[in-house]
């Protein structure tokens, strides 16, 4: 049994606005060019398909197509796709049962009545049967019904609520199983710091969200989304494919791919990442005003500038953007700023003049001094001029 493991999507994001449905419409012609080429039994999608809960037309005209052309491609394969957090669970299972005939299983609700189980997509190949478990995002609040609470009453923790709703299950473990989830996954014994995140990725506070990993161990390979980095969770067969596409300038120079997945005998199972190649790469260069300029390029740039003075380009921004036409940002390093040092010292205060120097980045000489002076001196008569007003 050979299939591809894939997640995150995020069909419809933007990179700092910049729109990149034609960088996600390359990825995708890429998949299938190698689902062409690798004849995958089955495709897995592991949820976060679109960016957001309400996708725009133009992401579901996208993932239409994506969908469409894939299983024209590989037209006796099942594809098998879940919710993520990003997703609307209600719209992703819309025509659930009927898509369900035509070897397309999109998942977006858990089980949340007490007849309802996680859905089993079951394949055969000649060692027997692959049954694949199909869990979107749970929140506890969703399965509240059927894992319980607390001894306290109160909701259980994400942890305790994975681990009920899959207790639930009858796992045949003398077969190949193969779970398809989106959730925060820890390996035994980490803690959640430990594990490098993504600035594209949705954190909870105090990391609630977190699911010990040892919940996955009835089953011959976990394919999991929501971690944007290609992540292993303690095992081999216990992976986080990652985002195909960078999401953010965080995910700066990581090789982005899909994860073959080759299943034989029970217990046999291999792994291959297959690369992919972006229209633009995300990148972020450092150097100087003249160093930055002279390595423009259609990628997706965050500029660094580290000029050791501080200077004032008038063109500054129109010359990096002609250079870099994807530009995202620009950012100062070592710029310099003023020294706002106390001016109150002990037992001392500073006389006008003092005070004002003391705002100046740099020193002023004699003849800078002497009309500075006179300016305050006109500004401090005026002042007291017109207190003796009473205005």
């Amino acid at each position: 049994m050979r299939f591809f493991h894939l997640s995150d999507l995020h069909i419809g994001l933007k990179l700092m606005n910049r729109d990149l449905g034609a960088d996600q419409e390359f990825i995708f012609n890429q998949i299938i060019k190698m689902a062409a080429e690798q004849k995958p039994d089955a495709v897995v999608i592991a949820g976060d398909i679109y960016d957001r809960p309400v996708p725009s037309a133009d992401a579901v005209e996208l993932f239409d197509k994506f969908v469409t052309h894939l299983s024209e491609t590989i037209p006796h394969s099942t594809i098998m796709m879940i919710s993520g957090n990003h997703d609307s669970a209600q719209r992703v299972d819309c025509f659930r049962s009927v898509l369900a005939k035509q070897n397309l299983y999109m998942i977006g609700m858990p089980p949340r009545a007490e007849e309802e189980h996680i859905e089993k997509v079951v394949l055969t190949d000649r060692y027997g049967t692959v049954n694949f478990y199909l869990l979107p995002f749970v929140k506890p609040s969703m399965v509240r019904t059927i894992v319980g609470e607390g001894e306290d009453g109160n909701q259980l923790s994400y942890n305790d609520a994975l681990h009920r709703l899959i207790g639930r299950e009858t796992i045949n473990e003398g077969e190949r199983n193969v779970i398809v989830s989106h959730q925060f996954y820890l390996p035994k014994g980490k803690k959640a710091d430990e594990i490098e995140r993504m600035d594209s990725e949705i954190r909870t506070v105090g990391n609630i969200d977190e699911v010990c990993a040892d919940v996955l161990n009835p089953f011959d390979y976990a394919a999991l989304g929501h971690i944007h980095k290609p992540m292993k969770v303690g095992s081999e067969t216990m992976r986080y494919c990652g985002t195909p596409l960078a999401c953010s300038i965080s995910e700066e120079g990581q090789q982005k791919g899909i994860i073959m997945v080759d299943m034989a005998e029970k217990g046999t199972v291999t792994t291959t990442v297959l690369p992919l190649k972006p229209l633009r790469e995300v990148r972020v260069i450092k150097g100087s005003l003249e160093e930055v300029l002279k390595a423009g390029c259609e990628d997706y740039v965050t500029v660094v500038l580290c000029d050791k003075v501080d200077f004032d380009v008038v063109d500054m921004k129109d010359r990096l953007r002609f250079a870099f036409p994807n530009l995202l940002e620009i950012r100062r390093e070592n710029q310099v700023k003023a020294d706002y040092k106390p001016v109150l010292l002990e037992k001392e205060i500073l006389d006008p003049f003092a005070l004002c120097c003391s705002f100046l980045k740099e020193r002023v000489d004699a003849d800078e001094e002497e009309a500075y002076k006179k300016i305050l001196e006109g500004v401090l008569n005026t002042v007291n001029d017109m207190e003796g007003e009473g205005l």
